[in-house]
């Protein structure tokens, strides 16, 4: 029996709810505690209405725009997501394929399952971004800094909602823990907690406070800023006193986010948390967003609201299980035809 037809993204979260099995499906679907932020990042789009203009000429639509100087055909990248073989064995390297092929921008996860160098062999000439989250041994951040300098990453996307990881309660029901044919491959460490079977909580919690520095501050981007010839994005910023302090630290890309609801429960959505942040920052630095979103018409709306560019996360992970990198252009396709037909249907 073959794989069903799918439509949208809710088709796609169906599959792949059903077809991976509780480790990996309970770690990419989970958020903190009550999930009340998990829920909300879906929810709020609903509250906000289109207000169409009629008799405008949208025979020409082009969707295409620049992020950071680079061009990409649609306002709609993908977010980091972790350990992507667990959705599929080629997992970053189908993503990476895929993300070039519908010319947009693919970001990689320090904690992916295949290397920083790999995914630029299989990417090309592709747009890509690199997530970092920096670690207690600077030595390794810098490490990463340079190898995705030198492998053609165009940016540095710097994760600061993450002094410690957020109380995912499923992932601690299932004792989360990467499968013991994968690994954590930008770091040389091998097999390690997050592989541990038998543990009592998530194997990734425990690998979270041995790895990730929780005394990270404004100076950090400012030395981060100083070891780099990349632009730094900060990922993960909800606030406008926030937003200010980065563009006062010289960041080039500010990305509202809450962590796909997974770090701190309660918190604003990124669609809520954008007109603020878009007023704060008065066009003096990029704005990025990602959380909740599920459609070409949700990535309309923050557009409208002031950002550049969206990023999504899991819909690319489902979509991986789905079909590996033609599952992932699958669910880029229908993003940006709902995106497209949004635009000519609200006369813009």
């Amino acid at each position: 029996m073959g794989t069903p037809e799918v439509f949208c993204v809710r088709d796609l979260e169906l599959f792949a709810t059903s077809y991976l099995d509780q480790n990996a499906i309970g770690y990419y679907n989970s958020g903190a505690d009550d999930e009340e932020t998990l829920r909300d990042n879906v929810n709020s789009f609903k509250k906000l209405r289109f207000r169409p203009r009629m008799l405008i000429d949208v025979a020409k639509v082009d969707c295409s725009t620049t992020i950071l100087g680079h061009k990409i055909a649609f306002p709609i990248g993908i977010a980091p997501t972790a350990m992507q073989r667990m959705a599929h064995p080629d997992g970053e390297i189908a993503t990476a394929k895929a993300a070039r092929s519908m010319k947009t921008c693919m970001t990689l996860s320090t904690l992916s399952n295949t290397s920083i160098e790999d995914v630029a062999a299989a990417s090309q000439d592709g747009l890509r971004w690199f997530q970092l989250y920096v670690v207690k041994n600077r030595q390794i951040t810098r490490q990463f800094v340079k190898r995705a300098e030198t492998c053609g990453y165009r940016a540095l996307v710097v994760t600061v909602d993450a002094p410690v990881l957020g109380n995912r309660r499923i992932d601690v029901k299932n004792r989360f823990r990467l499968p013991p044919h994968l690994s954590l491959a930008n770091f040389n460490t091998g097999r390690s907690s997050i592989n541990e079977e038998g543990v009592p909580d998530s194997g990734l919690s425990r690998y979270f406070v041995s790895e990730i520095d929780p005394s990270l501050t404004w100076k950090d981007i400012d030395w981060l800023r100083s070891i780099t010839s990349l632009p730094v994005i900060v990922k993960g910023i909800l606030t406008a006193e926030d937003a200010k302090l980065a563009v006062n630290h010289g960041v080039k890309g500010i990305w509202v986010s809450n962590h796909g609801g997974r770090q701190l429960d309660g918190v604003p959505t990124a669609i809520d948390a954008l007109p603020e942040i878009v007023k704060a920052v008065n066009g003096r630095a990029e704005i990025f967003a990602d959380g909740g979103f599920r459609s070409g018409m949700d990535a309309f709306k923050a557009i409208a609201l002031g950002a550049r560019a969206v990023f999504v996360g899991r819909p690319v992970l489902w979509s991986l299980a789905y079909n590996g990198q033609d599952g992932v252009q699958k669910v880029l396709q229908i993003l940006q035809e709902e995106f497209k037909r949004t635009m000519m249907l609200s006369g813009k």
